[in-house]
């Protein structure tokens, strides 16, 4: 590794989503700058770029898979961080069973997602309310983004919010390592910290959906 690169972070992010809904054209928009107009349905594509996130080096590895259902147990174990992409209400009234499901196959209560409404440029073609998209990140504890792989609307901002959620997690499961193995605490002291770090925590980062 040279010396430029190596202070970036690496970061594993996979795109999910049913077919059509643009995962595809807005990971190459980001990319390359380019929208792919032709739907080709993936199998599966692999990518690296190296971004600057609010002043911090990164390398995101990005996954772009052809769905959603087969890729919850093949990738989840290397792959640890998502999108998932929406355009009408048929994917929309998914998103909290494909949720559900991840929690699960990794065996955890919450984790860094983003959840992005697709496709924001075709208004009189609208399914899903911008209200319901923010309401769904609240159940979830994220925020919501609409994007447009065509007009290249929030691309960037969708994936370096997924960068910054898991920053924020990773510096969460850190700062509870440090309070569980502090060396100069003993175990009283070490349930108060912890204690109080919970009731101050902000909680964990969550998902982006519109």
């Amino acid at each position: 590794m040279s010396e430029n690169n190596q202070f970036y972070r690496q970061y594993k992010l996979i795109v999910l989503g049913d077919g059509g809904v643009g995962k595809s054209a807005l990971t190459i928009q980001f990319l390359r700058s380019h929208f792919v107009d032709d739907y080709d349905p993936t199998i599966e594509d692999s990518y690296v770029k190296h971004s600057v996130v609010d002043g911090e080096k990164a390398v995101l590895e990005i996954l772009d898979t052809a769905g959603q259902e087969q890729y919850l147990q093949v990738h989840f174990y290397y792959f640890y961080y998502l999108f998932l992409i929406l355009d009408g209400q048929g994917s929309f009234s998914e998103v909290d069973h494909i949720i559900q499901q991840i929690l699960r196959v990794k065996d955890v209560t919450s984790f860094p997602m983003v959840l992005v409404g697709n496709k924001c440029d075709l208004e009189y073609n609208r399914e899903v309310g911008r209200d319901e998209g923010r309401k769904l990140g609240q159940t979830f504890n994220c925020p919501a983004i609409e994007t447009s792989a065509k007009e290249r609307i929030n691309v960037d901002e969708a994936f370096h919010a997924l960068v910054r959620q898991v920053r924020i997690f990773n510096k969460e499961q850190q700062n509870n390592r440090r309070t569980m193995f502090h060396p100069l605490a003993g175990p009283q002291a070490n349930d108060g910290q912890q204690n109080n770090q919970d009731n101050s925590s902000p909680g964990c980062c969550g998902c982006v959906i519109a």
